[in-house]
Parts: structure tokens; C-alpha cells; sequence
């Protein structure tokens, strides 16, 4: 008999590899999508880049997207003297949502506490925001102007009832409620 003890590793290094097939990797114009995702709206994408432009341009921080149409703005001055600026707000998806959250942006805007009373910082929160919202070409409703004079009597009305004494003149027409709350 003659026969030859191999190892393993003989058998293996004997084995003639297999010829590599060319695969060629199609190009992207070659690949269909099936069923693509829909695009965007145009409008949604504006609202998208005044998002991106009003952090960048005022170095907020969203705390949280709220899904009330309400908003709170304020900010943290730590020991270092670092200071953040924070907002939570509706994500603007139409015209009420963003005047909200520009009007939240506009407290950082005007700066916090540049105002007295609480209110009259309201009140020119409430005109940067309509301001802002013309100049990058967003719809000013009926129903978000509704809004702005609801806001600024309930604002009025919160003022007095927690004694002010001096109702500054730009706010004499929030004394009154709305006509349309009526």
C-alpha cells in the first residue's frame, strides 16, 4: 500500500481557488426605488430652515417640541457664566404653530426681561414673532392675529389681577376682551 499521510494544510494549499466572478456594482441611476417616500412639502421644508436658522442665529436649545399650540422660553446662567437659552414650543407645521414658536424665540430675541411689566415683554414678544414670520414670507392669519390679541388680553388681565399699578400705553387696547371672545 502506498499511500501518503498528508495534513489537513496539504490537502488545503493543493485545492486550486475558485475563479472570482467580476461583479459589477450597479450604478445609482440604475437602482429604482419601489415605492419612494414622499417628499416633503415645500412649505414644510421653509418651516424646516427657519427652525435650523432661529437656533443657529439665537443659540437656543429646544427643551421639547410640545403638541399644545403654548410655549415657555427661558434661560440658565451657570457660575461659569455660561449662559442657555431654552425654548419649548409647538413645531411650526402652519402658521399658528410657528408665530407661536417664533413668538417663544422672540423672548430671546428682545431678551429676557428687557420688558416691565411681564406684559409689554409679551406684547413685543408677540410683534417680533408677526415681524419675523412677514419678513420670511409666512401667512399672518386671521386665526393667529385672533391669538396674539387673546394671549395679550389674558396677559392684561393676569397683570392686574396681581396688582399692577401702571398699564403701559401700548397695552390700553388689551383691556377689553377680543369682540370675537365676547
Amino acid at each position: 500500500m502506498n499511500w501518503i499521510a498528508e495534513t489537513l494544510w496539504d490537502l488545503v494549499s493543493r485545492r486550486q481557488p475558485a475563479p472570482r466572478q467580476q461583479v459589477r456594482r450597479p450604478r445609482i441611476a440604475e437602482l429604482q426605488v419601489k415605492n419612494p417616500a414622499p417628499a416633503k412639502s415645500t412649505m414644510q421644508q421653509r418651516y424646516d430652515a427657519l427652525v435650523a436658522e432661529m437656533k443657529a442665529t439665537y443659540n437656543l436649545r429646544i427643551r421639547k417640541w410640545r403638541s399644545s399650540t403654548s410655549g415657555c422660553a427661558w434661560q440658565v446662567t451657570y457660575e461659569d457664566g455660561q449662559v442657555v437659552r431654552l425654548i419649548e414650543s409647538p413645531y411650526p407645521r402652519g402658521p399658528m404653530s410657528c408665530a407661536v414658536f417664533l413668538h417663544e424665540v422672540g423672548h430671546h430675541a428682545i431678551g429676557l426681561r428687557t420688558y416691565r411689566p411681564r406684559c409689554l415683554e409679551e406684547l413685543k414678544a408677540w410683534e417680533w414673532s408677526l415681524n419675523a414670520m412677514r419678513e420670511h414670507g409666512f401667512n399672518v392669519t386671521p386665526a393667529v392675529e385672533k391669538r396674539v390679541a387673546e394671549s395679550l388680553h389674558y396677559a392684561v388681565a393676569k397683570a392686574r389681577r396681581r396688582g399692577l399699578k401702571r398699564l403701559p400705553a401700548e397695552l390700553l387696547p388689551y383691556l377689553k376682551p377680543p369682540l370675537s371672545a365676547v
